[in-house]
């Protein structure tokens, strides 16, 4: 197939460039170039500012595409954009959405038909927003769309450090784990490989259109387990403090993205280069990071079905939550990116201080 992804450079859009490229599609990747990437050099790139809607539309001129891979539409705006430039022209168009959308519930797991959560941050709004769009461009002229929501997409080329690789660095530094209450909350991970094997599958199937399907793993585990593995995929033994119930409710309030929270800290980072990388803003300082903190709280279990798209596709997830963790930290390891970056622990330290530990 001919295929045009949005993105394509970083973490979600690279593995799924690769896994194209690797099942023999013809892929364009449009971006801004900002991004330094080692694509397959089949791909063709295209430069261009999608927000620059003329600019969009002389870059990728009159062509068709057989599928659409949008991973970079953040607003209605972005999605309308496309549908209006590629009306007629493309095959399939899948949006990436996200799991944030849906409200708290305590009926597991989660499926594509559960209430969204009216109570979002301009992220979520916009991604709704965006969907709402998707359905109804679909509905009313055959717009041919899939929605497709990611939750907690893990692993090698993370761009957002401040996840697994801040739990790494942690064990290679022997530092104590803080783990919220007594680690018995469930939660759920993708593996960012099988992401872009169940997106490549859902390429050009007309079952898809005008449907949401959940893409993430397909096991679940606790914050205690998941650092477990860590330090098993390591070979070091994990020192680890667990955090009162009536301590993290207070700390619950203060951490940014909470419902007692207006403002977001989104982490700086750039790529590993020579030298260090210092990450700062972090808005996580315990072993598990939370799926959107002010719709969730810190003892929520937040698991999600994929059933649906398993039955439309045939698709089934590879990567165990073992595995998924094994590979990541051969790949942290190999990269040396315990000699590259530098994480602020001073949070965590201010807590353990607390905590007389």
């Amino acid at each position: 197939m001919n295929v045009l992804v949005m993105g394509g450079t970083r973490f979600n859009g690279l593995a799924l460039v690769r896994e194209l490229v690797k099942h023999g599609h013809r892929v364009t990747a449009f971006n801004r170039g900002r991004t330094a990437a080692h694509l397959p050099p089949e791909v063709q790139r295209v430069y261009g500012d999608r927000q620059d809607h003329s600019q969009l539309r002389e870059s990728l001129g009159a062509r068709d595409f057989d599928c659409i891979f949008d991973l970079s539409a953040y607003t209605p705006d972005d999605v309308r954009s496309m549908a209006e430039a590629f009306d007629g022209r493309c095959g399939h168009y899948i949006f990436a959405s996200s799991t944030v959308i849906y409200g708290a519930t305590s009926i597991f797991p989660i499926t594509e038909d559960f209430p969204l959560e009216p109570e979002q941050s301009d992220y979520g709004r916009n991604k709704i927003e965006c969907e709402r769009y998707l359905v109804d461009a679909y509905r009313r002229r055959g717009f041919p769309a899939s929605i497709v929501p990611f939750s907690m997409v893990y692993g090698p080329n993370n761009f957002l450090p401040d996840r697994e690789q801040r739990m790494i660095m942690r064990l290679l530094l022997g530092r104590k784990i803080l783990i919220p209450g007594r680690g018995t909350t469930l939660n759920q991970m993708g593996h960012v490989e099988d992401l872009a094997r169940g997106l490549r599958m859902m390429m050009g199937n007309p079952r898809t259109f005008g449907l949401r399907y959940n893409l993430t793993g397909k096991d679940y585990y606790t914050d205690e387990v998941y650092v477990d593995l860590h330090a098993e995929a390591l070979g070091v033994e994990a020192r680890k403090v667990f955090v009162p119930a009536e301590v993290m409710d207070e700390l619950w309030k203060e951490i940014p993205g909470s419902r007692s929270v207006t403002e977001v800290s989104t982490p700086t980072y750039s790529p590993p280069a020579a030298g260090a990388v210092r990450v700062s803003g972090a808005s996580s300082i315990f072993a598990i990071n939370r799926l959107a903190p002010f719709i969730h709280h810190w003892d929520a279990n937040v698991v999600f079905s994929i059933d649906r798209l398993r039955a439309h596709t045939g698709w089934e997830p590879e990567y165990t939550t073992r595995s998924a963790i094994a590979q990541t930290c051969d790949w942290f390891r190999q990269e040396g990116l315990e000699k590259k970056l530098e994480f602020d622990f001073s949070a965590e330290d201010s807590l353990l201080v607390q905590l007389g530990q």
